[in-house]
């Protein structure tokens, strides 16, 4: 089978072509700036150039022929699905798109989210395009009917990957956390999360090509663990081997209003993020195997092998925050016990 991967060389994207290589009869190519990797090199035909000049991009893929799939990683933009439709249409037998589950409304009508679910509105124009990018595919599929599949990961990660927090994936975090600092939780911690690792995220991707149950549906990719973010990062601590954390909570808004930092937090972590996996699992034999605390084990190990580690002492804004946050809520306290 001939399988074109916009992309390939980024976290999801390489994981898929491990996943095709280790399983044979695959001749796998990929279309990137060829800036980012060598780790295929010899093994797939990476074709260059910017996937974002639609103009140059439509040409080059039309001198290539025609793929058994086509699996789109870095579409971001309704002009990249139009150029993707103009590229490919009637010249690959199953496209494949890789959304995000970001592309639902927050709060969400109902928990676990399915795939049912309606689209935004959103303030995180990275969901926005998505889900714009999903609306022209699907109205696509719904007039001709050509196999296409969505495929909508949770946060995925690498064993170089992030592991987040209030304010993103500066691995300063893993700092504090070493260090006994007290750390920032935004609202009161409670909202839930869901991460899954880049393998077997991957695995359903692999097996999503070709197969005719994937046909004109949508599938989430989360984790079976679905935790709180004090569980998160109590899970986090113990996995590597620091105290027992501090949690100290404050509400979302305040936090946006005093610290930008924390955007991602307010379009994003404060929501329940639970997702239903169960159609992924039986169409596409999807499975989470890497438990939160193996895969943030390994995150911070091969992390701190590479000297990636920021030291905390040089982030001072968290200790800011959490200093004005006590004391405005030590004179609270001490005012309303005065009457």
């Amino acid at each position: 089978m001939r399988i074109l991967l916009l992309g390939g060389t980024g976290l999801i994207s390489a994981g898929i072509t491990r996943q095709l290589l280790d399983r044979g009869g695959y001749d796998i190519f990929h279309f990137n700036r060829g800036q980012r990797s060598t780790e295929f090199e010899g093994q797939v035909t990476t074709l260059t150039g910017d996937r974002y000049d639609h103009a140059a991009f439509e040409a080059r893929m039309a001198e290539l022929g025609t793929f058994d799939a086509v699996i789109d990683m870095i579409g971001y933009s309704p002009e990249d699905i139009n150029s993707l439709l103009r590229a490919f249409g009637g010249r690959t037998g199953h496209l494949i798109f890789c959304s995000t589950v970001d592309v639902y409304a927050h709060p969400a009508s109902t928990y676990p989210i399915t795939e049912t679910e309606p689209f935004g509105p959103t303030a995180w124009d990275y969901s926005r395009k998505k889900a714009e990018c999903e609306r022209i595919l699907w109205d696509r599929y719904e007039r001709e009917r050509h196999p296409f599949t969505v495929l909508r990961p949770v946060h995925t990660y690498g064993d170089y990957g992030a592991v987040l927090h209030t304010f993103g994936g500066d691995t300063y975090h893993l700092d504090r956390l070493a260090k006994g600092k007290p750390i920032i939780v935004h609202g009161d911690g409670r909202s839930l999360w869901s991460s899954v690792h880049r393998d077997d995220c991957a695995t359903a991707f692999v097996n999503a090509i070709g197969n005719p149950k994937a046909f004109g549906r949508s599938y989430h990719l989360p984790g079976d663990e679905c935790i709180t973010w004090e569980q998160y990062h109590r899970i986090v601590a113990e996995a590597i081997g620091a105290p027992e954390p501090e949690i100290v909570r404050i509400p979302t808004d305040l936090l946006y209003e005093l610290d930008k930092r924390a955007f991602i937090t307010l379009v994003n972590f404060s929501y329940n993020n639970s997702f239903d996996p169960s159609a992924a699992k039986a169409d596409l034999g999807y499975t989470y195997r890497t438990t939160v605390a193996e895969g943030m084990r390994r995150v911070h190990e091969n992390l701190a092998a590479a000297g990636k580690i920021r030291n905390s002492d040089e982030v001072p804004e968290d200790d800011r925050l959490i200093a004005a946050w006590r004391r405005m809520t030590a004179s609270l306290k001490a005012e309303f016990a005065t009457g």
